[in-house]
């Protein structure tokens, strides 16, 4: 990226931005994160729903810059965390799939620890080898899966250096009390439905009290940091990992977030942006932020002139990836995505239609491609939507000849990053990822395969991988 001269200024003021040498207080910025767990990217009473609690998120909102086509490139939760830590995608860093380590990669302890900083994450780990995150701090979630806030406060009071804070929130994720404040209540808010009057799932209420839950511990983060004059000498991030309705897919449902950024005096209160930008671009802002040079070898994109009201683009298109392995209910299904400002194009490399083409000679893995593709067998191979009329991919218009030069534009560049990424899919016609917590022939408390499949999986009929 190139600087402007504008930008370097605006950098030089960063780094001059809080003075004074007493604990929690430095000439360069503190930098608090706080990220959500499983949440959708609506589910905001300032967002459109009022069926839920949410205001301290929408105070954040009122006195931030907010972004209405901020991005994870996987919506799990490992892979959007190694995304955040690393400013790798996926498949460069590793963590293609959930619970996957990433390679041996430099991450936000590594930057940050160049500039003297201190890295802190406190709450939901999820994300591994320690050989590559080796925080100064790691505060683990205490009784009821809560933030550590105590222990957050008493690191601040004691703090010798500035200091990068992730609060890793283990909520709205479940599992969901029965027992809650929504019970027996219309909680029918869904934009992203056809008819908003779908019939609601049963787990819908107890996820409405754990977003309610993590409003109230996101309050209690925000008045710590007030009363410890951290807050309003810090840039304040809030982001959720991913959504849950579209959770494991590439659906705008899923890999779309919420993002905000408050930082007093240096981001204008009550703004937005609908510029693209995703989770991968968050460590390069930061390390920008903090007066850190340009790294070429991530794949994020400082946005650090967006925060400071320069809008300009950023990026062209954000992109996406879906493997459906080493999760609940795994199969063999992947998809990858790209969007622009307006369309968004999917290919789905196991469709029914294309599934014959991916068999080969062993017949125990031709059973699970087959599984796969049947599984999704109402899905095609290609799918292309305008994000502008039809922000919830309702109607495909891959089939539209009108639409040609579009979706082959968009597949072209799908393939570039594909190919630049390093993709599996690019030298494998349809590979399996080595589990790590859910095979594919084992009966488990969330997969259950054919009983003729059990155990018919051998080492090598999963491609080679890094762990």
């Amino acid at each position: 990226m190139r600087f402007s001269y504008t930008l370097i200024f605006h950098a030089l003021l960063c780094s001059f931005f809080i003075q004074g040498q007493e604990p929690g207080v430095y000439s360069t910025p503190n930098i608090i994160i706080y990220l959500a767990d499983d949440q959708n990217a609506w589910d905001y009473q300032i967002h459109g729903n009022d069926e839920v609690d949410t205001s301290h998120y929408d105070r954040l909102v009122r006195e931030g810059i907010s972004f209405s086509n901020a991005y994870t490139a996987q919506a799990i939760c490992a892979p959007t965390r190694s995304q955040l830590f690393t400013g790798l995608f996926p498949v460069r860093n590793g963590c293609m799939a959930n619970h996957l380590p990433v390679k041996k990669v430099k991450d936000i302890n590594d930057y940050f620890s160049d500039l003297g900083y201190e890295v802190i994450l406190a709450g939901k780990g999820h994300i591994k080898p320690f050989s590559v995150f080796n925080w100064t701090h790691f505060y683990h979630t205490v009784e009821n899966r809560l933030l550590p806030i105590k222990k957050v406060r008493k690191y601040i009071q004691n703090a010798t250096k500035p200091f990068c804070i992730i609060f890793a929130s283990d909520l709205p994720h479940g599992p969901y009390p029965k027992q809650n404040n929504y019970t027996n209540k219309l909680l029918d808010y869904d934009p992203s439905a056809r008819n908003s009057k779908q019939n609601v799932s049963i787990t819908k209420s107890g996820y409405y009290q754990n977003i309610e839950d993590d409003n109230a511990q996101l309050g209690r983060v925000l008045r710590m940091l007030k009363s410890e004059d951290v807050l309003d000498k810090a840039l304040f991030m809030y982001m959720s990992d991913h959504g849950l309705k579209g959770k494991w897919s590439v659906r705008e449902t899923g890999i779309k977030i919420p993002m905000v950024v408050r930082w007093p005096g240096k981001v204008a209160p009550q703004t937005q942006s609908d510029r693209l930008v995703t989770i991968a671009d968050v460590l390069p802002t930061l390390i920008d932020t903090a007066g850190g040079e340009n790294i070429d070898e991530v794949d994020g994109r400082s946005f650090l002139s967006l925060l400071l009201g320069d809008d300009i683009q950023i990026r062209d298109y954000v992109y996406a990836i879906s493997t459906r392995q080493n999760i609940q209910k795994c199969e063999i299904f992947p998809s990858r995505s790209v969007r622009g400002m307006r369309y968004k194009y999917i290919r789905n490399f196991n469709a029914m239609e294309v599934m014959e083409k991916n068999l080969g000679d062993n017949p125990a893995v031709n059973a699970f491609i087959k599984h796969g593709a049947q599984a999704h067998k109402h899905v095609p191979f290609e799918e292309l939507y305008d994000l502008k009329k039809d922000p919830y991919e309702h109607l495909n218009l891959a089939n539209n000849t009108k639409y040609n030069d579009i979706k082959q534009q968009l597949a072209k560049e799908l393939l570039r990053w594909m190919t630049e990424q390093g993709d599996f899919l690019i030298t494998h016609t349809m590979p399996l990822i080595k589990p790590t917590l859910h095979p594919l022939d084992r009966t488990s408390k969330w997969n259950k395969p054919n009983k003729k499949l059990l155990g018919t999986l051998k080492d090598e009929d999963y491609m080679e991988v890094h762990y």
